[in-house]
């Protein structure tokens, strides 16, 4: 073939390609608002994504799993989906391609194929949708508030429908607030719009009202008169952290659950995907998200501790400046941290060493811990330094984590990175809140001690987490296929 046959040949291709992508994107919007299922490429959120958007997805999950996952059948599949009766679900369609062409020889066409792989999809339970209210609107609380109107859909799952804020409410104060959440300089604008309704103290998000409600005290708000009922309060104040403190958000009429996103005191302290199943949320009503760095670090360590077993370990994180510290050089109550935060990097100490043994009882007593906070405004790393009862090797320990991250219960926690260039920026809107370095990765020669290097987006990543717990807490899971 000429040279220019060539050429011409690959035009086509990339047209072909690019108009299977359009009707890809047109597939996944209608399944997601008018079936409210939302479709994910290897845990990768495909709304909203544009055409270079999801080729490129599609070309990293065939380097994933090592086998071309191409568009043209992932839009087959997405015809099929469509087609079937589904109640709201979470469908991974980079999964299902890759294993449609593992079991290709069992089934007689696509549709036969999607039937049976969500053939448990019928017996899932009736969602009824949750109230949820954000106390306090910062930097995760805004995150939060972003994520939740935009999968908002038709409304099956979790609804914002307030957010608490000291203060006079007025028509500066929410044209603030609505710039705050419109435009984010490290996560960029809001995709969707934003109005203020002065008369009623509101934000139109979405062409949704979310009412802004000034208070001092939790106690003192009733709920029910904005027609809020038995709501999930999402604590991101940080100024409530026990027990005693956070019951004062259950003496306010209309709210019914609270869940802190942080370390908290004499609560259920979870990790979502690890330790959530142990607390019944018809039982508990309070709930704590931990921090990132825990929700960072200890899918990775419950899989090392499940696989190979944790003699002890040192982990030391890397941690993006946070509002905590001193712009410039002035007193602080905690050493360092009062030097100025965008010019040095700053020795600290963090607690997640000791948190995740409350998500992992067996690393009692086995892990040291320590921080140091660097010059840039998101995006963290832990370094794992871990002695193994089990020998390994680099490529055992990178297996082992590419199977979890692949198939199992941690499959939203873990983003596993074939990346040899990637740097801090480059992990800035992950929804994962562990994203595993693997071509970082160092093992000993006897095998027995392993280093292990963990991104996160301390903000991005740890407020989906905040999100899945939320939906727990909230029994609005739909029925989900990874």
């Amino acid at each position: 073939m000429s040279a220019s046959k060539s050429y011409e040949k690959e035009l086509a291709f990339q047209a072909d390609r690019r108009k299977a992508t359009t009707e890809f994107i047109k597939i996944v919007s209608n399944l997601w608002y008018d079936k409210s299922i939302e479709v994910v490429l290897f845990k990768n959120q495909i709304i909203d994504k544009n055409v270079s958007d999801i080729i490129n997805l599609h070309e990293y999950a065939g380097e994933f799993v090592q086998k071309p996952i191409s568009i043209f059948d992932s839009v087959e599949i997405l015809r099929a989906i469509n087609d079937i009766k589904l109640p709201p679900a979470k469908l991974d369609i980079g999964k299902l391609t890759y294993e449609y062409h593992a079991d290709d020889n069992n089934y007689s066409n696509v549709k036969a194929f999607v039937l049976d792989k969500l053939k448990d999809a019928n017996g899932a339970k009736t969602i009824k949708p949750k109230d949820v209210v954000l106390y306090g609107f910062g930097r995760i609380g805004r995150l939060v508030a972003r994520e939740l109107m935009a999968k908002t859909g038709k409304g099956n799952q979790l609804r914002l429908r307030a957010i608490v804020t000291r203060g006079t409410i007025n028509q500066e104060v929410l044209e603030k607030r609505a710039s705050l959440l419109r435009t984010d300089s490290v996560h960029g604008h809001f995709t969707g719009t934003i109005d203020v309704d002065v008369e009623n103290n509101a934000l139109i998000i979405n062409g949704t009202t979310v009412h802004i409600i000034s208070a001092q005290k939790p106690e003192d708000i009733d709920y029910t008169k904005y027609g809020i009922i038995s709501a999930l309060i999402i604590d991101n104040t940080g100024a409530f952290r026990d027990k005693e403190a956070l019951s004062r958000h259950l003496q306010s009429k209309g709210a019914s659950r609270v869940l802190l996103t942080a370390p908290g005191k004499g609560i259920p302290n979870i990790v979502h995907g690890v330790n959530h199943l142990e607390h019944n949320p018809d039982t508990t009503k309070i709930f704590s998200a931990a921090s990132c760095t825990t929700n960072a670090i200890t899918p990775i360590l419950k899989i090392v501790e499940d696989s190979l077993g944790v003699k002890k370990g040192h982990l030391e994180t890397i941690h993006a400046y946070t509002n905590d510290q001193n712009l410039v050089d002035n007193m602080h109550s905690k050493y360092r941290r009062g030097r100025a935060a965008a010019l040095n990097m700053v020795i600290t100490e963090t607690g997640a060493g000791k948190a995740v043994c409350l998500a992992l009882p067996s690393l009692e007593g086995k892990l040291s811990s320590n921080a140091i906070r660097v010059p840039v405004p998101n995006g963290s790393l832990a370094i794992l330094n871990l002695d193994v009862n089990n020998k390994t090797s680099k490529e055992g320990i990178n297996t082992i984590l590419k199977k979890y991250a692949l198939e199992g219960d941690l499959v939203e926690q873990i983003k596993y990175s074939l990346n040899n260039e990637l740097v801090s920026s480059d992990i800035v809107g992950t929804s994962a809140p562990s994203i595993y370095d693997s071509p970082a990765t160092i093992v000993s020669k006897d095998g027995k001690n392993i280093i292990l290097y963990i991104w996160y987006d301390n903000e991005y990543g740890y407020s989906h987490q905040v999100i899945r717990l939320a939906k727990y807490i909230s029994k609005v899971r739909r029925f989900t296929y990874y």
